[in-house]
């Protein structure tokens, strides 16, 4: 599996959710760039989020989150 510029975009929006709360969602504005609000619909379809732009994450993006900003932290740290 390679990254493409869209798994990067998907990405990028699981990594802004906080984990701490999972009350707490995020909502992608049709101001937005056309990559993340094609992103949040994917991410939507994939069954990771409530809502096409955004909404709360599902337990398997709560799962899929929690791995990707632990990679990032892993990845971040000298």
């Amino acid at each position: 599996m390679s990254l493409t510029t869209e798994l990067i975009e998907e990405l990028r929006i699981l990594s802004h959710y906080n984990l701490d709360s999972f009350q707490e969602g995020i909502k992608v504005h049709g101001s937005a760039n056309n990559e993340s609000i094609a992103a949040a619909k994917r991410l939507f379809e994939k069954g990771l989020t409530s809502q096409a732009d955004g909404g709360y994450l599902t337990d398997l993006g709560i799962e899929s989150a929690e791995h990707i900003q632990a990679a990032l932290t892993i990845l971040s740290s000298r």
